[in-house]
């Protein structure tokens, strides 16, 4: 039997989304909390592996199973077993050719940075944060310049284990709203780092030090030297990841409303 679970987590305190030998990582956590109630070993695959200090609101993960159990079994029991910041919002069983991977359409993700002289302190591990006024206008046209399909090497880490460096960003989006800034970024695939190191050339741009139109040279020029500082994981959210509708997987509840303020239309 395969199980797709939907799943939600604050990933301030783990060691990124993949297995290490520390233990210390989600996918740790919810093996071991999954293999408790199905009284087997768990192996599970994920949407997106997200790195230290990155969030989810919706992640998607699958796992085999001999076990027979009650979808909410893979919920409440599971949710038992596991720490506080992690909680599973869903399981379905999926036909055997369903790869939480694999079959993905698109991935969202969303940067949420706190603008203001001041560092938070309630949101801190779970927003970005930069000092200085930023030109909201300015970053905006900058970001038009990555929509489409290109090949994203100026914005990928050393450590990238990508076969190839094109991605298609199909959506992209600014918006302040108070002392926040939302990015919104949707494409079929992204790269290690790609997030962080566009919204750390935005914050550039934002803040007088590149011209807008830096952003299509530095894409263009794809050398990561090029490329302003990766910045910080605390406000990266995997904030969706799109299914065909034939899988029928359940929609997310609570991905829209974590920062209400701060969130995009």
């Amino acid at each position: 039997m395969k199980i797709a679970i939907g799943i939600e987590y604050d990933g301030s305190r783990f060691h990124g989304w993949q297995s290490q030998p520390s233990g210390e990582t989600i996918q740790d956590h919810l093996e071991r909390a999954i293999a408790s109630v199905a009284g087997e070993p768990i192996r599970l695959a994920a949407a997106g592996r997200t790195d230290t200090g990155v969030h989810a609101l919706a992640q998607v993960a699958h796992f085999e199973t001999s076990a027979v159990r009650p979808d909410s079994a893979w919920v409440r029991g599971v949710n038992a077993l596991l720490a506080h910041s992690i909680a599973v919002q869903w399981a379905v069983p999926v036909s055997k050719d369903f790869h939480a991977r694999y079959s993905a359409v698109s991935r969202s993700y969303r940067y949420v940075l706190y603008n203001h002289p001041v560092r938070p302190a309630l949101h801190h591990g779970r927003v970005g944060w930069f000092h200085l006024p930023l030109d909201v206008d300015a970053m905006r046209i900058a970001l038009a310049h990555l929509s489409g399909e290109h090949d994203f090497s100026a914005f990928r880490s050393s450590e990238c284990q990508a076969k190839s460096p094109v991605r298609t960003l199909h959506r992209v989006a600014i918006e302040r709203r108070g002392r926040y800034i939302g990015f919104e970024f949707t494409a079929n695939g992204f790269l290690h780092h790609m997030v962080r190191n566009i919204v750390g050339c935005l914050v550039y741009v934002g803040k007088g030090k590149y011209p807008a139109e830096r952003l299509a040279e530095v894409l263009a020029g794809r050398d990561r030297t090029q490329a302003a500082p990766t910045f910080p994981p605390d406000g990266l959210y995997l904030d969706a990841v799109e299914y065909a509708p034939g899988w029928k997987l359940p929609a997310f509840e609570s991905s829209r409303t974590v920062f209400p303020e701060q969130t995009l239309a």
